[in-house]
């Protein structure tokens, strides 16, 4: 197999300090609706003078560089135990490059590793599939935004609610409610809808990797998408839970197949500080692009 640790550096840096174009300009959309000389405006005012200085620098966009969660589709032939200790040694360089911050612990002392590995840390998903070319994508999610996500089983104890697409927005709506502004707002929610408890999360999470501008295949679940977005701004908890008209950038959903036992709704929270850029490889070209 090639050796492509050299460009999964690369796609470290250019996940952690450039901000993807959909996200930067839906920043600029919502700074430009807030109230002028608002909080909320002055929030985002800032995040994008961030957003500037972190491209022109060449530095992390945010100090919590995040987890680095791996999706590798691959054709078949690759070898997944190659492909993992490339990206292992990427993510090492990277970390002392300085494009991420030495973030992983041991979960029960806390001792930290000092070079972003250790117990499946980073996180990695391999999928093999029909075509002839490499594509990996890399998403940071930071730790004040992952502490936001949440899982209900329906009905939930919490609230009153069916198995079906009207319980669902009942659970997204709680989650961005308890949310407020832990989770560096203005976010973005992705949504899994079924399945386990494991892939339901799972799922929550790659919906976080489609651009904003995009429309769901599902009609059902592209009118939920508006309306949730419609509907969590209309809470009023704002960029940074200042107040305001924007909470959110946007929601993705999906759903899975389920067992009849189990109804699941997977919140995965991202904070405005969406990183995820995507890596592919075919005929030895290498492009690093926005999802």
């Amino acid at each position: 197999m090639q050796d492509i640790t050299e460009h999964l550096v690369e796609l470290v840096k250019s996940t952690s300090t450039d901000l993807s174009p959909d996200i930067e300009q839906a920043l600029a959309t919502a700074c430009e609706t807030e109230a002028r000389g608002s909080a909320a405006q002055g929030a985002l005012k800032t995040i994008l003078e961030n957003v500037g200085m972190s491209r022109g620098t060449g530095r992390p966009i945010c100090q919590d560089t995040g987890t680095p969660i791996f999706y590798v589709w691959y054709p078949e032939g690759q070898s997944q135990r190659q492909m993992r200790e490339q990206i292992i040694k990427a993510v090492q360089i990277a970390t002392q490059r300085a494009y991420l911050r030495p973030n992983a612990v041991e979960a029960l002392s806390g001792k930290n590793s000092g070079d972003n590995t250790g117990a499946d840390f980073p996180a990695i998903h391999f999928d093999e599939w029909e075509n002839d070319y490499l594509k990996i994508g890399l998403m940071l999610k930071g730790g004040g935004s992952e502490n936001c996500g949440c899982q209900y089983s329906v009905p939930s104890p919490e609230f009153p609610a069916s198995r079906d697409i009207k319980g669902v927005r009942k659970a997204v709506l709680d989650a961005a409610f308890k949310a407020q502004g832990l989770g560096c707002a203005p976010g973005i929610l992705g949504v899994g809808i079924g399945g386990d408890r494991g892939t339901s999360m799972i799922k929550a999470k790659e919906q976080l990797f489609r651009p904003l501008g995009d429309s769901n295949l599902d009609p059902e679940l592209d009118k939920m998408e508006k309306q949730l977005h419609r509907e969590i701004n209309e809470l009023g908890i704002g960029p940074m839970g200042f107040g305001g008209k924007n909470t959110v950038l946007g929601v993705k959903m999906a759903q899975l197949h389920r067992v009849p036992a189990s109804f699941f709704v997977s919140i995965a929270y991202m904070c405005w500080a969406d990183r995820r850029k995507i890596m592919t490889i075919r005929n030895g070209n290498v492009t690093i692009t926005a999802p």
